[in-house]
């Protein structure tokens, strides 16, 4: 593809675009239960295929991801049982204001949200 510019600039632009649009489904969905973080490693996984910049950023990536790995696996429990807690705090927090602010759907059970 390289030989020719013009399918090489187009296939970049596409790349360009698939893995933003990725990143960025995967940035809105970060306070929300499910894989928010894992959707923008895989959006930047899609960009540092033809992107330097995005490689660069996938490496820090994964390189503070496993400094943090390693830095809680050697935590004593009780503390990785508290930002456990605290995580799941703030997932259940962060639901609690979408579904506030979105609305409840009809087919929830009516003791989830309290302002029902």
């Amino acid at each position: 593809m390289a030989a020719r510019r013009s399918v090489d600039s187009a296939y970049r632009v596409g790349v360009g675009i698939v893995g933003g649009l990725v990143v960025a489904a995967g940035l809105v969905t970060i306070p929300l239960p499910g894989p928010g973080w894992l959707t923008v490693i895989a959006g930047l996984f899609v960009l540092a295929t033809e992107f330097m910049w995005a490689e660069r950023l996938l490496e820090f990536t994964k390189r503070r991801v496993s400094a943090w790995t390693e830095w809680l696996g050697r935590q004593p429990v009780w503390v990785r049982l508290a930002v456990g807690l605290l995580t799941a705090a703030f997932v259940y927090g962060a639901l609690v204001v979408v579904l506030h602010l979105m609305g409840v759907p009809h087919w929830v059970p009516g003791w989830v949200p309290l302002w029902r």
